[in-house]
């Protein structure tokens, strides 16, 4: 059973449509007893990285969140939830985390060649480390499977956690993970087939 995380901020029931056609039990909570019961938690988000903060941490829920984390609960964030594990961001200024993952979110208009658009959106292709063994989040997928990214800022100066990269001129984390905190940078339930083969990785997990 997984509980997404609602906290005022990301695409809710999509998420929840997407696990049930692969037929896993989800459900929208910002009940602390709720998130304490769910076998696994999402972290979804949408928008700016500042007013998604303010509203987790206003949420009361960031502490039951580190608590069940601690426990050894997965939790994967998603798209702006992937940006929010991280212990700060500049986006229009600098901004806390949660500091579930060591990095920051900086502006992809920094490191990608300046004649493509911003925010980075469409359908890219995944490429694994071969330095390390893929990880569980990825056991059905190949090397190149594509999904649905909308982003403007990427998580740097993190490459202990990536699990996954994306090229858009530059390589770009599209994925970290760091024992049962995970994150991705695209939009699984956006993702056709590959992120439903993600989604049910996750529900293993």
């Amino acid at each position: 059973m997984t509980a997404i995380i609602d906290y005022g901020v990301g695409n809710l029931y999509s998420l929840c449509s997407s696990f049930a056609y692969i037929g896993e039990e989800a459900f929208v909570t910002n009940n602390p007893d709720e998130i304490q019961s769910a076998d696994r938690l999402i972290l979804p988000g949408v928008g700016a990285f500042e007013d998604a903060a303010k509203k987790l941490f206003a949420s009361g829920l960031v502490d039951v969140i580190r608590d069940e984390v601690s426990k050894g609960k997965p939790l994967l964030g998603i798209c702006l939830g992937m940006q929010l594990l991280f212990e700060k961001s500049y986006e229009f200024g600098e901004h806390k985390g949660l500091g579930f993952l060591k990095g920051e979110i900086r502006p992809i208009a920094d490191v990608i060649d300046q004649s493509l658009k911003i925010p980075h959106i469409g359908w890219n292709g995944l490429h694994f480390p071969k330095a390390r063994e893929q990880h569980p989040l990825f056991a059905e997928l190949k090397e190149n499977d594509c999904v649905y990214f909308v982003h403007s800022y990427y998580a740097a100066n993190c490459e202990d956690s990536i699990i996954a990269t994306t090229e858009y001129s530059a390589e770009l984390t599209a994925a970290v993970a760091d024992k049962n905190c995970c994150g991705v940078q695209f939009h699984p339930e956006k993702s056709g087939e590959v992120g439903m083969k993600i989604l049910k990785a996750f529900c293993k997990m």
